[in-house]
């Protein structure tokens, strides 16, 4: 029986990606997980076989967890499952740790293989995820782009700042000062040649990094 645990912030989804797991006869759901802090302290108590984490959580998003749990666990596969198909967020949960990444809508039909996958030592990505991989590796050649530029700290920043959310919330959600928050700030206005929080979420909407 392969264990494991599920992360996603929404009641609902949880209960369908659930019902989607536990059809199979050979995947049981052992714990789940409502936000970023909980999936981290649950998997290291429960020890699942994989975890499946969703990207967008409240506080510490997906790519911290993944991150923080590679770093405990290096060999506990995680899938990162989402509903962005930018290329951004598929490289950066590879580079996180992630073995995969899968969009919410292919779930149905596919999360039972992509779990059987990392449970045996593979790799998963939906034929999406591949192409988005790939186009990535031909914008690197050709020099890539202001968002290739940026650390997966300023990604994480640029985000809740363009979610609305304060420096202050943005520092405890990941464990650094206001300080941190302000610099990462000032970076990203320099780098993407943005003047402020307005323009930062004009530029996130309009590169599919927040849902507008």
């Amino acid at each position: 029986m392969i264990r494991v645990l599920l992360a996603d912030d929404h009641v609902i989804v949880r209960a369908g990606l659930r019902r989607i797991i536990e059809d199979s006869e050979d995947i049981k759901v052992i714990v789940e997980a409502s936000n970023g802090k909980e999936a981290i302290d649950l998997t290291l108590e429960h020890c699942p076989d994989v975890a499946v984490v969703d990207i967008s959580m409240p506080g510490m998003d997906g790519l911290e967890v993944v991150s923080r749990l590679h770093a405990e666990l290096p060999d506990l596969p995680m899938l990162i499952l989402t509903m962005h198909e930018e290329e951004q967020y598929v490289v950066r949960a590879i580079e996180a740790g992630a073995m995969g990444y899968m969009t919410k809508k292919s779930a149905p039909e596919q999360l039972v293989t992509a779990i059987r996958k990392l449970h045996s030592g593979s790799r998963f990505l939906t034929e999406e995820a591949a192409e988005l991989l790939a186009l990535r590796v031909s914008r690197w050649s050709k020099g890539g782009s202001l968002l290739d530029s940026l650390s997966k700290r300023e990604l994480q920043v640029l985000r809740h700042l363009a979610s609305g959310h304060t420096n202050r919330e943005i520092a405890d959600s990941y464990h650094i000062s206001v300080k941190t928050v302000d610099t990462y700030r000032a970076r990203l206005l320099k780098k993407l040649n943005l003047r402020n929080n307005a323009d930062i979420s004009r530029f996130a909407i309009q590169n599919n990094l927040i849902n507008p």
